[in-house]
Formats: structure tokens, sequence, C-alpha cells
């Protein structure tokens, strides 16, 4: 398995995944590991119970589980854990990707760590506490009321069975387990902000344990063979604060060989060492980029020129293992279909996901727009939950050149009456000024879908699935004003009183919600039906060739990647096998008539739910 945090890895570590005994515990009589006389279960860590591949399947309402496990801790240099601790000073970590939603840990009956939040990591210090021989037991304890609204939730259900859009429920850990080595003073966190603009990257690091004096951190850049940077820095106060300037080529072609982008997605590896005294004692391996995304007037600007976004609403689920994927080759699957398919970018949609994923789209070039889980419920206690979570989701994920636009709310869920109650107003404005605040090299869009008050893209949901209407809504003709004094997709204002639109570039970021299913299937659900596969493929060509024609936008987000559960408005079925073949979704995707894409299409659907019987040119005027 790869280390599960790409971006700060080291090479000496154990993964944890795998068997655990486990126990559900509803009336909650358990509160250590000594209240548990046996152990009911065995599950497959880190699968939730609630999943098919955890080995229990159990989807019923449980708001406590148990888990335990032993592990054999390698010897550190030869010798046995305590004699190297003893002699060396090193440490040994215990970290958990997820838990969802508190979590409690012990090992070795000695509690160690305890976590809220269920879609961010922590990590424990565990070297007091191991035992001799170096075989080792942990224990955790996961809370999770499933009738609990005002906790970050996402798309898990509140109800028995998933209904209407929301999903099963994922309680416990749901992402890797692991153990790693450390030395005495280590590398703790690395944060990269490349600044385009001055041909720089800012490089962050914190250092923790003993504290010693003379310690520098050494800094490698390279991209691919070239050397880039090879620099020293002296540690104040267990941190250091740079900027590295790199020698600018100046000339744009040299220049844009090392720009990152989905057409071209070129990485800066970095090799990070700690020293002190010409001894080395710590060193991780980590990546960059440099790239530079921002708002110009009515544009999205990546790299200073501006860039149209094709984005599909991806949920992150699988049927058999809910919202931790099956395999690592899964994430890497699932970033190499959507491009596939033509999109240069993802909306996360209701989902912290997986590092990996991250990594992959890194890797492989595919923009993302990460958006927080939502609580359903406006309360003290919700604001506060969101607020700590959503700041350790920005820590962990402000490094990854893929991240574009970060997305505090959805929908107005969790602030139902925005137009009316001043004090969810100010919630939102609050998340929207402290993700500025956090991290000022992206945009933000503090409520996506309508109601907007304070966001650098005003972006619209409008299910309306006749091509003809949106050109009508959005096209050359509308006149702002209108726009947004008369137009109401979903019943919902686009800007709120005293929060005109001003001049920030406009996207469709939800749209289409096309299902497909036999007629004689009604549990699916989706924003309008196709009863064959060829009217789904018809309707998403007329809708994507409206969509790509309308100037007014500078975006879309189709919805959705993929079928999730009864939810079967996908263009791809829950296990990635494509409804209509791939060439064609990219075509429709980019605007483009698979044959002839600068000619007049004609778009005829006979017997769905609404006729729709119009002409659409594309070709050299679609975005």
């Amino acid at each position: 398995m790869a280390y599960p945090r790409p971006q700060l890895q080291r090479s000496n570590w154990l993964c944890l995944n795998g068997p655990w005994k486990f126990s559900f515990d509803d009336a909650g009589d358990y509160r250590q590991p000594s209240d548990i006389a046996t152990w009911t279960h065995i599950i497959e860590v880190p699968f939730a119970p609630e999943s098919i591949q955890s080995g229990i399947y159990d989807t019923g309402f449980h708001p406590n589980c148990w888990y335990e496990r032993e592990f054999e801790l390698p010897s550190i240099d030869g010798q046995d854990v305590p004699t190297a601790v003893a002699s060396t000073g090193k440490r040994v970590l215990l970290h958990f990707g997820a838990v969802d939603y508190c979590a409690r840990v012990w090992v070795n009956g000695q509690f160690v760590a305890e976590h809220e939040g269920g879609h961010t990591p922590f990590s424990a210090d565990i070297t007091a506490v191991l035992n001799p021989d170096g075989k080792q037991r942990v224990t955790v304890w996961a809370e999770d009321d499933p009738f609990d609204l005002a906790k970050p939730r996402g798309k898990q259900d509140w109800q028995l069975h998933p209904h209407s859009i929301w999903y099963p429920r994922t309680s416990g850990i749901w992402q890797t387990v692991w153990v790693e080595q450390v030395p005495a003073t280590y590398i703790d966190s690395i944060r990269w902000t490349p600044h385009f603009e001055r041909w720089e990257i800012g490089f962050e690091a914190f250092v923790t344990g003993q504290q010693q004096e003379n310690v520098q951190i050494k800094v490698k850049l390279t991209a691919g063979k070239q050397l880039l940077v090879n620099d020293t820095y002296e540690v104040l106060n267990g941190e250091i604060h740079r900027r590295i300037a790199l020698s600018d080529p100046g000339i744009d072609d040299y220049r844009n060989e090392l720009l990152w982008s989905p057409e071209k997605p070129t990485l800066i590896q970095a090799e990070v060492q700690l020293w002190q005294n010409n001894q080395l004692l710590d060193q991780v391996q980590s990546y960059t980029a440099m790239r530079t995304v921002s708002i110009h007037r009515d544009r999205f600007m990546l790299n200073g020129q501006p860039y149209y976004l094709r984005l599909v609403l991806d949920q992150g689920y699988w049927p058999e293992s809910l919202m931790t994927p099956p395999s690592g080759e899964a994430l890497q699957r699932d970033v190499e279909l959507v491009k596939q398919m033509g999109f240069n970018g993802v909306r996360k949609h209701q989902k912290v996901e997986d590092p990996r994923f991250l990594y992959w789209a890194d890797v492989l070039g595919l923009l993302v727009w990460e958006e927080m889980p939502s609580a359903y419920r406006f309360t003290p206690k919700a604001v506060e939950r969101m607020m700590k979570e959503w700041a350790e989701v920005i820590k962990r994920d402000a490094s990854h050149p893929c991240i574009v636009v970060w997305v505090p709310f959805n929908e107005s869920w969790g602030v139902p009456d925005l137009t009316a109650t001043p004090a969810h107003r100010n919630y939102v404005q609050a998340l929207y000024h402290l993700t500025k605040a956090l991290d000022s090299t992206r945009p933000v869009v503090g409520n996506d879908g309508w109601e907007s008050t304070a966001t650098d893209i005003l972006a619209i949901h409008d299910y309306d699935n006749n091509p003809v209407q949106l050109i009508n809504r959005y096209g050359p003709e509308v006149k702002l004003s209108d726009l947004f004094d008369r137009q109401r997709p979903g019943g919902r204002v686009l800007t709120l009183d005293g929060y005109p639109h001003q001049g920030q570039p406009i996207m469709l970021t939800e749209f289409g919600g096309i299902a497909y299913g036999k007629p004689d299937d009604h549990s699916i659900w989706g924003y309008v039906r196709s009863a064959e596969v060829s009217e789904l493929q018809t309707r998403y060509t007329a809708l994507l060739t409206a969509v790509n024609q309308i100037e007014l936008f500078s975006g879309f987000c189709y919805t959705q990647l993929t079928d999730t559960f009864q939810e079967a408005n996908g263009l791809l079925y829950a296990d990635r096998t494509p409804k209509f073949p791939l060439e064609a979704i990219r075509a429709a995707t980019m605007g483009w008539s698979t044959s002839q894409p600068t000619v007049l299409t004609t778009v005829h659907l006979e017997g769905a739910s609404n006729s729709i019987h119009t002409q659409l040119h594309c070709g050299n005027q679609c975005h």
C-alpha cells in the first residue's frame, strides 16, 4: 500500500489496516477497554461497518462502536523499542486518516488521544505507553449519533434507509490507520504556496520534539532532471517561513514548461531534511507545483489566463465500500475516467476526499473544488463544529495544487433562513472570511447554489433540462438585472438583498441530473428520467451543447459522475462502467458533435418527460 499522506512521506511506517476485533455498543455501556467482556465481530479496517466490504454490513442505527487490534512494532535500529527510545529519544506516532465522528484511543490500556470531526486526521505520540516486548494493543471507541443533524455529516442519511439525495451512513474508522517512527526532533508539518506572479514558492515547516539549537532545514526542489533549489534555512522557535525564489527564465515558452495545469500537470518534487551539526535528524518526501488561481472581473484565471471550467459533481461513494475507496487504484481510475470524459475538474460534493485522490488529481491534472460536508441544523454547537473542522480541512489540503476553490456551504444547508435571519447570513460570511484568512490564494464560494452573501464566484444550481429555456434564461438576450431580480432556480433568489452581484464570474455549478433506469424500476431517483440509454445520450448532448454556448458562464458542473445508490443520474454506473461510450460523453462535454463539430445539430427527444425540439450550434463559438 502507498503511504497514506502523500505530501509528507516517510519510509519507516507500518499500516494497521486489516482485521480488527469489533463490537457495537448501542446502549453506551462501555467507557474504557476493560468494560468490554467479549468482541462480537471481526471488521476489515478501514471500511465502515455499514459497508459490505467491512465484513459486517449492518446499516442500522448504532451510536457507538469499538475496535481493537494487536500489532508488533518493528525494532528501531536493531534494538527493542524501549531501549531505542532511551538511547536515541526516537518517538512512535499513531495516525488516523479519519474516524466518524468522535474518537477516543487507548494503547495498551492507556488513554492517548481524543478527536472530534469525522473527516479530518489526528495523531498521538504513543512512545510512553509501548510494551517492552514489542507487542502492542490499540483500542478505539467511535461515537457517531445517527440522528444528530448539528454535526457535519454531508450526504449521510438520518433515516434508516437512504432516501432522495442522501446515502447510507459511515460510522467509525473509514480511512487508513498507521504507525511510524520519527526521531526525537522531527518535521511535524509543511505547507507549500506557489506565487506565480513573483516566480516563488512559499514554504512553511513546523518542527516538534526536543528543543534543540542550531537546527536547519534543507530543501531540495527538482522538476524532472532539473535542479531548481538546494537551500538551507535556520529553524527559529520550531518553525520557518520562507519564499523560495526560482530562477525566472523570463520567456513564456520556458516558463510554461514548469507550470501546472490539467493539460500539463508538472509537479516539483521536494526533499526536505532536518539537520543539526552536520547530523541528519529527519527527512520527508513531498511535492508542490507552480500554478496560481484567481478571479479577474468575470473570469476564472489559471496561471494568469482565463480558463473555462468543465466540472462534474463527484459524490465519492462506492456500492460495496461507501465513502472509502475499495482500493488505491480505484481513486486513480476515477481521476482517469473524469479526464477521459472531457472534464477538467470535479466538485467533490459534501465529502472531504481521501488525500490519495488529491494526489492522483495532482499527478494526472484534475482541478478540484473542495466542499465542506454540511450540518443540517443551525445551532451554536453546529457553528463551533463546522468552523473547527473546516479549519482542519484547509490545513490538511492547502498544499495540493489540484485544489482551486473552497466551498464551505452548499445550497443553504444548515442555514435555511438566510433571507430572513441575520445570524445565518453572518455565519456564511464568517466562514467565507475565515477561509480567506486561512488561505488567501484561492477563490471561495460562500454558498454554492443560491442566496449568495459573500462569494468570489456566483454559483447557480438550475435543473431545468430544457436547453432552449436555459439559453433563454442565461443567453445573450438576458439582462443581468433581470437574472438576479426575476430568475429563481430552485425557487431561491441568487443573491440576497444588500449583497448584489459585483461582477464576479457566474457559473452553472449544478445542472442536468438526468437519471437512466428501466421503466418498471421505481426506486431510481433523478431530476428527470430517461427510459433508454439513447435518450440519456441525446438529452446530455443537447444540454451540454446549449450550456457550452452560454457566454455568461465561466464554467459549469454537471450532476453527476456516477450513480450513487438510489440517485441514478450518473454518466457512469456505480461500478464506473460508462452508460454510453466515453468518446461520446467527451464530445458532448466539450460541446462537439461526435462527427462534425462545427455543423448544425438537430435535437429531438421523442417520448421524453419534456419534449425538446430545437437547433443548437457548436464549434468555434463553444468555450
